[in-house]
């Protein structure tokens, strides 16, 4: 006999979607049931309908069909059909069950057990699992930097945690050539975008590296982002901003800074972060402002943006020039030239009192010169006097807190850091080579002609459109200029001597490859052709001239290790930002005339994780003006033996002199020796002053330490290896241990759509859980608590319904069988802005709740995984007459259970709101007391976080539990 009545409510076990359905008609064979919400009609066998009842109880609330949502206080079954009493807005009414709505849904623990909708247990057991990493992990120290394939490099860690950690980062990154200002601000985005302080971010980067960005940001930090160039902007239509279209973008500044509409776009959309990578280039004076990019990049860079600046030679054109990138990261702070230039000479003093603690406590002159600069600071002498009373085993330990304290509240790195090889390890030993070679006769004959002729040098300025010193130093420039475009028979690589020398060393090298950069794209590409023609050999060339995509494919038939070119002739945009560590030998095949674009060249292959020495080679033509260059670089800034950093400001004050002597011997000497002189100078001052501070500030070596500790604990964390186990089987996703120790994984049948690089049907990929092997080999991927797949597993199996409800047997031989329990799973919900990232101080927190039928709270006596590993498999039919069979007793107990729940939150809240109030309140006071002795730590900053400490207070405050899941152990007697 049939248990279905036509109007009753039922849910289909296997197509929850449908939602509510309603019994339209029944017979002794099939039952035919509406689910009027999705229009769809279904016909089932009665004896194995795939059908839950819905039945409600007291304290229920229900969806209405005109809205509203009705408490239950009692109900009635009339003929089979129930009518449910109840209060809803209006007030009292009686609700029969046909006029529940159709698009009620079941996603709540509670009600989806109730209605028989029960998951597998392994699900269950991966959902309260995942909540528990969940919270464990947001808290941990390294979250947000552990999942980025890089190096566990020092300095970098630590200018990432220290960047990311502020509430409004806006920094400059000044680290020299080759120590990864690209990784830290990848870093820092990646922190930024998983803690949910970014949503949105704008990139702009130079033409030749948004490719390369592209690809970085993808392979080592698993971001996405969208490269937005004309046509894209163009395929997104008219009407719209095409900036607003996605929430991650990277364009290339050329691109933007020439279109007036495209910078009004950009500049009407809110950005989190802006990123500006070569930021020397953006151009700015006193008198007339800044030029376009500059003005575009200010008017991105709102008080309410962080911005990121990247530059590895902020002063290439003089303090000026570094004034102007301070200036857009605090325009208030920066907003005097000649007091900023004042305050640079002073930072002496400050470096001398630093060092003056290594003395302490000792000589009195030491004491007093601390005294001078922290009289008005109560910490800084609290501490001071401390260490002069304090006995030998103290000292060390106040020394240092004293030190960071001078360091952080009147040293200079809040906006910007700049670490430096003499405080970073790790890089390779550079040689140079000289080769001098005979001067060929054309060249000879334009150069004594300039020599003595003003009129035929101005005569050559005008018919090459090159520049002073230019036709001096890149003749092959000006001959090809001049020659006549018919006639193939004179091309300057004919007869350069240099080209020669190419060909030969090309020779003595077999098997190993070589970067070569000049200063003209057209003087690469002739060069590239000249090979060909007397060589056979083709080489791809890289130069501003090409479009992106022509460049990236000239860098990756580079790089092929076994079939690629053994050469890369590149023109002067080679040298920013490309990577090349992968070979170490440079040819220069002549030399740029400013110090920084030398240095820019050299370090495309010195680099931190370059393994060999650096050869750098240079074919010189005898008595040529290149080769006085030389002798300028090598003995006024011993450029080639390591960064020259004075170069910017030596070149700013003898660079004319030394281009008017490059033809003159003896005014040479001079200018040789006037530039050695400027920059021992400028070396020791800033020795003396800034680049000591800038070098204490920018790297604090205990606390990198406790950054690559974090690290690695979260490298080797065994509990993610467990979890993997759990979650991989239950999303459906397998698993095959391959021969090199690595784990491929690819969809299995039933793998749940949209895990992140597996689609159902393809392939899968290779992974390994080691940090090293993924550094060595690109195909594989690196399986951390931050890989997109794990990070989408967590999600999935907390934020959805999937495991919030179970059951399951328990034999044990001291439980009499036919005992029930029920396992709830409280969750702290504390509703805050995603910016504010709550979870790193209150991250949502289980309450776990064991009740027996009886009502006793059995939690502290059996614990989640003692009970988990002793239970059984139950068939879903078997568990949803269970559950029928004891819904009132289950209701009563979800009551108790939620009352259990309850008495415990204050107690976490009151955890949460100290531990956030103690590191934000330390936060404030470090701020204020660093505002009054250093202008760099702004005002708005510490009201900021104010306010984010008074949110932060109130959301947490206002938390409450919810129940998660919920499982019911029904114990059997033991077989």
């Amino acid at each position: 006999m049939s248990n279905f009545i036509t109007g009753q409510r039922f849910i289909s076990d296997g197509e929850t979607e449908l939602g509510l359905g309603t019994i339209l008609n029944c017979d002794a064979r099939s039952v035919t049931v509406l689910f009027a919400a999705s229009d769809e009609t279904r016909t089932y066998s009665v004896r194995e309908a795939p059908l839950t009842r819905v039945v409600f109880g007291r304290g229920d609330r229900i969806d209405t069909d005109d809205g509203q949502v009705l408490l239950v206080s009692d109900l009635r079954d009339e003929g089979g059909r129930i009518t449910y009493l109840g209060q809803d807005s209006n007030g009292e009414r009686e609700l029969p069950e046909s006029r529940i709505s159709d698009r009620m849904q079941f996603h709540q623990a509670r009600d989806r057990l109730l209605t028989g909708q029960i998951d597998r247990n392994d699900a269950f057991n991966l959902r309260y699992r995942s909540l528990q990493h969940l919270a464990r992990i947001e808290r941990h120290p390294g979250f947000g930097l552990s999942g980025p394939r890089i190096d566990l490099i020092p300095h970098q860690l630590h200018i990432a945690d220290d960047i990311a950690s502020r509430r409004l980062p806006r920094v400059l990154l000044a680290d020299e050539v080759g120590l990864g200002k690209t990784i830290e601000a990848g870093l820092v985005l990646h922190r930024l975008l998983l803690t949910g302080r970014v949503e949105r971010a704008l990139i702009l980067v130079p033409d030749s590296l948004t490719h390369q960005w592209l690809v970085e940001l993808l392979r080592r930090f698993s971001i996405e982002v969208t490269l937005l160039d004309e046509q894209q902007s163009q395929a997104r239509g008219s009407d719209g901003n095409p900036f607003e279209s996605t929430q991650l973008v990277l364009a290339s500044q050329q691109w933007l800074f020439a279109s007036p509409e495209r910078q009004q776009q950009a500049q009407a959309c809110h950005w989190d972060l802006v990123i500006v990578d070569e930021a020397q280039h953006l151009e700015w004076d006193p008198e007339s402002g800044g030029d376009t990019g500059y003005q575009c990049v200010e008017a991105l860079a709102t008080q309410r943006t962080g911005l990121l600046l990247l530059s590895a030679t902020p002063e290439q054109m003089g303090d000026v020039s570094h004034f102007a990138r301070l200036r857009l990261l605090d325009p208030e702070r920066y907003h005097d030239l000649e007091a900023f230039r004042a305050e640079q000479r002073g930072h002496a003093a400050l470096a001398e009192a630093i060092e003056a603690l290594e003395q302490l406590p000792g000589e009195r002159q030491h004491r007093d010169t601390l005294h001078t600069i922290v009289a008005d600071d109560p910490q800084a002498l609290a501490l001071l006097e401390a260490l002069m009373q304090a006995d030998a085993d103290d000292q060390p330990s106040l020394r240092e807190s004293l030190r960071r304290v001078l360091i952080d509240r009147y040293g200079i790195g809040r906006v910007m850091f700049r670490n430096s090889r003499r405080h970073v390890s790790g890089f390779p030993v550079r040689r140079l080579h000289v080769s001098e070679l005979e001067n060929p006769g054309a060249y000879r004959r334009i150069e004594q002609r300039i020599a003595r002729d003003e009129d035929y040098l101005d005569t050559l300025l005008i018919e090459t459109g090159l520049d002073y010193p230019e036709v001096l130093l890149y003749p092959e420039a000006t001959f090809e200029a001049r020659r006549h475009e018919s006639d193939d028979s004179d091309r300057w690589w004919r007869f350069d001597p240099r080209m020669a020398w190419l060909r030969q060393w090309l020779k003595a090298h077999p098997g190993e490859k070589a970067l070569l950069i000049c200063h003209y794209g057209e003087t690469a590409r002739e060069l590239a052709a000249g090979l060909q023609v007397l060589t056979g050999l083709h080489v791809p060339v890289f130069h501003e001239n090409m479009t992106l995509i022509e460049r990236d494919r000239a860098a990756a038939a580079f790089a092929e290790a076994e079939d690629g070119s053994p050469l890369l002739v590149c023109s002067e945009i080679g040298s920013e930002g490309r990577n090349f560590q992968f070979c170490h030998h440079l040819i220069l095949f002549d030399l740029p005339p400013h110090p920084d674009q030398l240095e820019q060249r050299i370090g495309r292959l010195d680099r931190i994780g370059q393994q060999h020495d650096v050869e750098i080679h240079l074919p010189v033509i005898a008595g040529s003006p290149t080769g006085a260059l030389l002798r300028w670089y090598q003995e006024a800034l011993a450029a080639f033996e390591e960064p020259s950093g004075p170069g910017s400001v030596v070149s700013d004050a003898h660079g004319d002199a030394l281009f008017d002597a490059l033809l003159d011997g003896d005014a040479l000497e001079e200018v040789i020796e006037n530039s050695r002189a400027l920059a021992l100078q400028t070396r020791q001052e800033r020795e003396a002053g800034r680049d000591r501070l800038l070098g204490w500030s920018s790297f604090d070596a205990a606390h990198a330490n406790e950054m690559i500790d974090a690290l690695q604990s979260l490298d080797d964390d065994a509990m993610l290896d467990r979890y993997l186990d759990q979650a991989l089987e239950v999303f459906g996703i397998e698993t095959r241990e391959t021969d090199e120790g690595l784990t491929y994984l690819h969809p299995g049948s039933h793998m749940v759509d949209g895990m992140p690089g597996l689609i159902r049907g393809e392939e899968g990929f290779t992974a390994t859980r080691s940090r090293q092997h993924a550094l060595a080999r690109d195909d594989l991927q690196r399986l951390s608590w931050e890989h997109p797949l794990v990070r989408e597993m967590l999600s999935r199996a907390t934020n959805e319904s999937m495991g919030n409800t179970a059951l399951a047997l328990l034999a044990h031989p001291a439980i009499p069988g036919g005992r029930y329990m029920l396992e709830a799973i409280f969750r702290t919900r504390t509703s805050a802005p995603k910016a504010l990232h709550v979870n790193r101080f209150f991250p949502p927190a289980t309450v776990r709740v064991l009740l027996d039928e009886s009502g006793q709270v059995l939690s502290d006596k059996v614990s989640f995984g003692g009970l988990a590993k002793n239970l059984r498999h139950v068939k879903k039919g078997v568990a949803r007459n269970l559950v029928r069979e004891r819904q009132q007793q289950l209701r009563e107990l979800f009551d108790q259970a939620e009352q259990q729940a309850e008495a415990e939150l204050p107690g976490l809240v009151d955890k949460a709101g100290t531990r956030m109030r103690q590191q934000l309140d330390e936060e404030i006071e470090r701020l204020e007391a660093l505002s009054k002795r250093n202008p760099d730590v702004r005002a708005e900053e510490i009201e900021m976080l104010r306010q984010e400490r008074s949110a932060l207070s109130q959301a947490i405050d206002g938390t409450r539990l919810q129940l998660d899941a919920v499982r019911v152990i029904v114990t059997v007697d033991p077989q």
